[in-house]
């Protein structure tokens, strides 16, 4: 049914991850080259994991030989790192990398899109196949249903996603609030585009080197200002994001208090994400400020890491009914042609034996045909009745191989047709 061989951060340290990733120009090549050896090929390619699917099933050797070879990696990186699944094993785990159970960041939202992305480079490759087609298919929807059913990918736990719901908390409409970013590197960027990605549109950026200020405003369709202008400029701020990464604090606490006073009794929102912080921990005490620095972000994460870990069993659950879908579809498959099999042995005998009865009657040619015609329809009715039993319990019961088996066996499905 289905091979699965790779590696994921639970099997594999950052170092190794790295020596594995496939460059994207290359990975076009490397799936073809998978389909000539295995028949179709899918791969998950990310910073997390390197997972390669395979329609069939194929020996570990095969399937860890092929991409040692295309990685360039020893065999013994493949055996301490990598695993191999099958069937069932293989379509469950997708399953739950899919739903977000299985990252590294429990319901992460970007691994649904990184599966969806996986199979159109499979279809874009020409290396897919109907039954990875149905298993990746089955995998996005699968995710979905996880994230729809549940709270998994409720709950921001990102630094700079929690930054933007507690803007979004104290500033229900986003688009009039005004954002002050102090800092213009990695930490102030993700928490400002977050929050316009949540619906903020008035931006200004303050960043010791003006360039890199006006490069984010411009990315941010803000307006940048001198660095030294960011205290002033904290009396029309909303929210402050604060990253700047100066050694010492930048805004003192009667700097915060005097802004306080031209702000109409309106919150004032501070997201001290610096390291060292940008403001003294005692500006939580200013009147009418809101503060939250990095210890306060990662205690809101942790909290909520842990709802989400509570919603980890509904959506194996979930992830355990999908692939008893799927298995009972690939048992369905393997059903159709035994059942096809049966039908058509039967009615080969029973063509046969009708023919040579036929044959023996001493009666007249007008006779002859009408007593054929009843012949015939009584003879695949008794057919249709005898085999109603056994092909009821092949579809009741056909995921099982003995079954199938068995009634191969039975009715000598593998050996030639006798002459009648």
């Amino acid at each position: 049914m289905i091979t699965l061989a790779g590696m994921s951060h639970l099997t594999a340290p950052l170092d190794v991850r790295e020596r594995v990733a496939i460059d994207a120009e290359a990975l076009p090549g490397v799936l073809q080259r998978a389909t000539e050896a295995f028949g179709a090929a899918t791969i998950i390619n990310t910073c997390n994991r390197l997972e390669l699917y395979l329609s069939g099933i194929h020996e570990p050797e095969a399937a860890l030989g092929f991409l040692a070879t295309e990685l360039g990696v020893d065999r013994d990186v493949m055996q301490r790192h990598f695993r191999v699944a099958y069937g069932a094993d293989a379509v469950r785990h997708l399953y739950a990398v899919a739903s977000g159970i299985d990252s590294m960041v429990i319901g992460e939202t970007e691994v649904l899109g990184q599966v969806r992305a996986a199979f159109s480079a499979t279809v874009a490759a020409g290396s897919d196949s109907a039954m990875l087609s149905r298993l990746f298919h089955t995998a996005i929807r699968t995710g979905r249903r996880a994230r729809n059913e549940t709270a998994i990918g409720e709950r921001s736990i990102s630094a700079s996603s929690i930054a933007a719901q507690q803007a979004r908390e104290l500033f229900p409409d986003l688009a009039r609030a005004s954002v002050l970013v102090v800092g213009a590197g990695e930490a102030g960027r993700l928490a400002a585009e977050a929050i316009v990605a949540y619906g903020a549109t008035r931006v200004t950026v303050a960043n010791r080197t003006f360039e890199r200020a006006e490069a984010l405003a411009e990315a941010l369709s803000g307006t940048a200002i001198p660095f030294a202008g960011a205290v002033e400029a904290l009396r029309s701020a909303d929210i402050v994001i604060a990253a700047s990464g100066a050694p010492d604090a930048l805004f003192e606490d009667a700097a915060v208090a005097e802004a306080t006073t031209h702000r109409d009794g309106q919150p004032l929102l501070i997201i001290d994400i610096g390291v060292p912080r940008d403001f003294h921990s005692t500006v939580r005490d200013v009147p009418g400020v809101s503060y939250h620095d990095l210890d306060d972000l990662q205690e809101i994460a942790s909290r909520n890491t842990e709802a989400r870990a509570s919603e980890v069993a509904a959506v194996q659950a979930i992830v355990d009914q999908e692939t008893s879908r799927f298995t009972e579809w690939w048992s369905q498959l393997q059903i159709v042609p035994t059942i096809s099999a049966i039908t058509d042995r039967a009615e080969d005998v029973r063509r046969a034996e009708l023919a040579k009865t036929m044959r023996r009657l001493k009666i007249s040619d007008q006779d002859r045909a009408h007593v054929e015609e009843l012949a015939d329809v009584l003879t695949r009715a008794l057919v249709k009745q005898i085999l109603h039993a056994p092909i009821a319990t092949l579809r009741e019961r056909g995921d099982r191989d003995t079954y199938l088996d068995t009634a191969r066996t039975l009715f000598r499905l593998d050996e030639p047709v006798e002459d009648a």
